[in-house]
């Protein structure tokens, strides 16, 4: 063979091997999950109780034994096993088992909540996801849900005419759930959760069923919304609905320092809808860059149909960006590139723009559209590593001093931010209130390695973030790992310990726990409960 020939057959070698190697490297990147991700057990074990034998019936378990996980992958907790209810005397079954064998009830959904909230150890958990009935009053315009039930379910059943008013920015938890923490999402105008509820139906520690609502056993209702699964098993829930009006999708780039003006001009606009920011996590521009996302509502409906829900496309592509944008700061970079200049231009519009007279270039969608979104590019199959949630509310005058802080502390202590985002939350006047004043809620979504050491360091950037939240006046959210000390507990939320009390006068036997309340609880216990407070309405299950 030539020289030439050696040359370009080492040079086609060299391409083929580059080749092999890249798609080796990528295909981890952009594979589908094969199931929940459940990673190391680097976490110490609570204390749990131990059953005995009592002449009760036993529950129609789907586990008996064994573990159970969250979706950090980090929680995984050895369990007395899982019973998935079907109806209200499951329910009663499970409950009246517990209390015989001294164990404890947590109640769980998709179990998005990532400190242990839906499990304790030795405990018995009820899998709500089958109590998932859906009905709709048009009249009325609610929709009676069971707490099992998914956004994603509700939407999907009262499209194309009504839309949830308020829920996560995805629709992938459960309603039993998503009241247990009193979740928020995009609509700065209608609120959290909270704000949508008519009514509740419990079953208490005892078995009774009750109605609570804010004219009906309104401080059991106070205490349920952001409870934490700790007064009752929600059976079901009647929730309002809003017309599933069409949006105009419009987006700026704003430098973060403009964005307390720029809410000022959103807030005062009642035709903005749906409204969230996002920010940079590109090492250039690191929060200091924001895109903002308006939906519009249209001031004519011009008659226009609305599209059948439908999935977000681009999974794979969607996947490979953001598993690439953990790995270094490149890859950081370029995600941030592609949302400013590419993502828009594969947006859905669900409406087309030769159906929408008059509209001209503008992408429009109904309501229901933003918010369908099951964000599976999420989930994947990467070992030895996993996706964390933090949330921060501040008084909406102190965000951006508040995102300066933040910005120091993720250089400082070399963060791997994957996303960063900005909502407006009004007051929420329940029992344990993450805003009880209008705020800003800064999300921030995390990656770290399932090892000893990555659990070490997010401890480290968890207490350092909520520090700097305390500073500025504000909460952290608790649905997330429990990374915080009693002391910042204590300080972020001054009406704990009353929270607490108030759970053991409901529930004074400690049936309804959950690795969160075996967490931090015993460092609140000193405040004595009253009597236990009176129902109206309350009946014996079914």
């Amino acid at each position: 063979m030539t020289r030439r020939g050696r040359r370009w057959l080492i040079g086609v070698s060299a391409i083929a091997l580059l080749a092999g190697a890249t798609t080796v490297y990528t295909l981890p990147l952009i594979a589908d999950p094969h199931g929940p991700k459940d990673c190391a057990d680097i976490l110490p074990a609570l204390p749990g109780e131990q059953p005995r034998p009592a002449q009760v019936a036993e529950p129609a378990w789907s586990q008996r034994g064994g573990t159970i996980n969250d979706a950090s992958c980090l929680s995984r907790t050895s369990i007395a096993g899982v019973v998935r209810p079907r109806t209200e005397a499951d329910i009663a079954t499970a409950l009246a088992y517990a209390r015989a064998h001294t164990l404890t009830i947590s109640a769980a959904g998709v179990k998005h909540s990532m400190g242990g909230q839906a499990f304790r150890h030795g405990g018995v958990v009820l899998d709500m996801r089958g109590m998932n009935t859906i009905r709709l009053d048009r009249a009325a315009r609610t929709v009676t849900v069971g707490a099992g039930a998914t956004w994603h379910a509700i939407q999907l059943a009262i499209q194309p005419h009504f839309a949830v008013k308020a829920m996560q920015s995805t629709d992938i938890f459960s309603v039993g759930g998503s009241i247990s923490v009193n979740a928020h999402g995009m609509d700065h105008q209608a609120g959290a959760v909270l704000g949508s509820i008519r009514s509740l139906r419990l079953m208490l520690a005892d078995g009774r069923i009750v109605t609570a609502s804010r004219t009906e056993n309104a401080d059991l209702f106070r205490h349920v919304v952001g409870g934490y699964g700790l007064f009752g098993v929600i059976l079901s829930a009647t929730l309002d609905v809003v017309p599933n009006d069409v949006y105009r999708s419009e987006r700026a780039l704003i430098d973060y320092r403009q964005f307390p003006a720029t809410f000022q001009r959103i807030a005062a606009d009642p035709s903005v809808g749906l409204s969230y920011v996002h920010l940079s996590t590109a090492p250039g521009s690191l929060l200091r860059e924001a895109l903002v996302y308006e939906y519009r509502k249209l001031p004519e409906d011009q008659g226009l149909a609305r599209a059948p829900l439908g999935e977000v496309g681009s999974t794979k592509l969607r996947r490979l960006t953001v598993n690439l944008a953990k790995k270094n700061d490149l890859f950081k970079s370029w995600k941030w590139w592609s949302e400013k200049h590419l993502e828009h231009r594969f947006e859905s519009c669900t409406v087309t723009r030769q159906t929408a007279q008059g509209s001209g270039e503008a992408c429009l969608v109904a309501r229901n559209d933003p918010m369908h979104d099951s964000v599976a590019y999420l989930f994947n199959n990467l070992p030895q590593e996993t996706d964390i949630l933090h949330e921060y509310f501040v008084p909406r005058g102190q965000i951006v001093p508040f995102i300066d802080g933040m910005r120091r502390i993720f250089q400082d202590q070399d963060a791997n931010l994957v996303n960063a985002s900005i909502r407006a939350v009004g007051a929420e006047d329940n029992a344990l209130s993450y805003a009880p004043a209008p705020a800003f809620s800064v999300v921030l979504y995390l990656n770290q390695p399932t090892t000893p050491a990555g659990n070490d360091k997010m401890r480290r950037l968890t207490r350092a973030l909520i520090d700097l939240t305390l500073a500025h006046h504000g909460r952290f959210f608790l649905p997330y790992q429990l990374h915080y000390t009693p002391e910042q507990l204590a300080r972020s939320y001054p009406e704990i310990g009353g929270f607490f009390a108030a759970k053991r006068q409901w529930d004074p036997d400690g049936l309804f726990s959950n690795s969160w309340y075996a967490a931090y609880a015993p460092f609140f216990a000193k405040q004595p409960s009253a009597t236990r407070p009176s129902i109206t309405n309350g009946a014996p299950a079914a």
